[in-house]
């Protein structure tokens, strides 16, 4: 386990500091403005109930990380993912179509028109890649459109994946407020001041609330637990790596030899043809053709 050297800012992505983070309104808002990237402006929003019960017994509880509903009637889910996860991007469907569902009358839908709400999902992910992405965007931004014009077919169910792995721009490369919000997730923890890029009153509210000297002795004892689990888990995903790499560095190994000892079957087999022909009295040059050996080989063999 690391060493705990008290920090001058909690890491946003252990479960408490998102909690802290993100369950400020302000800050919240903010973060979704420069998310949105103008798309929409945020003025107030409504923090829900992050359970859903499921419509059967079979289906059970769904509980979100976090969910806002807009003064505009819009809903969001935010999640913070840690660790790679079966089938992200169908689970990810499937919270967003339990909020639409959850939307929907028990009857008389006909009058209700199915008025469904947009709804977005917002992923911060941190340790670990999108599946089948190319490792090099770090900001995902979908939603419904014409495959083959790439024209927005229907903009009311959104998701937003920050794939925070992949960003690796310094404090100098920074350009927009988007890449500020990607720094800040990305390195707070490990800050010992407030970067200059920061100095807004934006991005002071969100380092004033991650000070970790003016946590309460409760509220220490909170992140600190947070923070032994997520170097846990750390832990945990990086030996399963190493094993996974281990596998694969066997299986590569094995099919080069399986290669090479087929290319040296190959090989012995075309002496044993080469061999054969001489006793047939065929040309150098003819057996050469035929076998694929050099001329050279076909001289020395006996």
């Amino acid at each position: 386990m690391k060493n705990h050297v008290q920090p001058v800012f909690i890491d946003p992505t252990t479960d408490e500091g998102f909690k802290r983070l993100f369950g400020d309104k302000v800050n919240l808002i903010n973060f979704l403005n420069i998310i949105f990237r103008g798309r929409k402006t945020i003025t107030d929003l409504t923090y829900r109930d992050t359970e859903r019960i499921g419509a059967t017994e079979e289906i059970g509880k769904v509980i979100f990380d976090l969910v806002v509903q807009l003064s505009t009637g819009e809903e969001i889910i935010i999640e913070m993912q840690t660790s790679t996860q079966t089938n992200l991007k169908q689970r990810m469907l499937y919270y967003a179509s339990k909020v639409i569902s959850d939307t929907a009358p028990k009857g008389n839908r006909k009058s209700w028109g199915y008025a469904i709400p947009e709804v977005y999902t917002i992923v911060l992910m941190d340790g670990f890649h999108m599946p089948g992405g190319d490792r090099s965007t770090y900001f995902h931004d979908t939603c419904l459109c014409n495959r083959d014009s790439g024209q927005i077919f229907y903009e009311g169910l959104g998701f937003i994946y920050l794939e925070l792995i992949n960003f690796v721009k310094s404090e100098a490369e920074v350009a927009d407020e988007l890449d500020k919000v990607f720094f800040m997730l990305k390195n707070m923890s490990t800050l010992k001041t407030l970067p200059r890029i920061m100095k807004s009153a934006v991005f002071q509210r969100f380092f004033q609330l991650a000070s970790y000297a003016k946590l309460t002795k409760e509220e220490r004892t909170m992140y600190d637990i947070s923070l032994k689990r997520k170097w846990d888990a750390e832990a945990v995903r990086m030996y399963q790596q190493e094993q996974v790499e281990g596998l694969e560095k066997q299986l590569k190994e094995a099919k080069q030899e399986a290669i090479e000892a087929k290319a040296e079957g190959q090989h012995q087999k075309a002496i044993e043809t080469a061999l054969k022909l001489k006793k047939m009295a065929l040309s150098i040059e003819q057996i050469a053709e035929a076998t694929g050996l050099t001329i050279d080989e076909i001289e020395k063999l006996k």
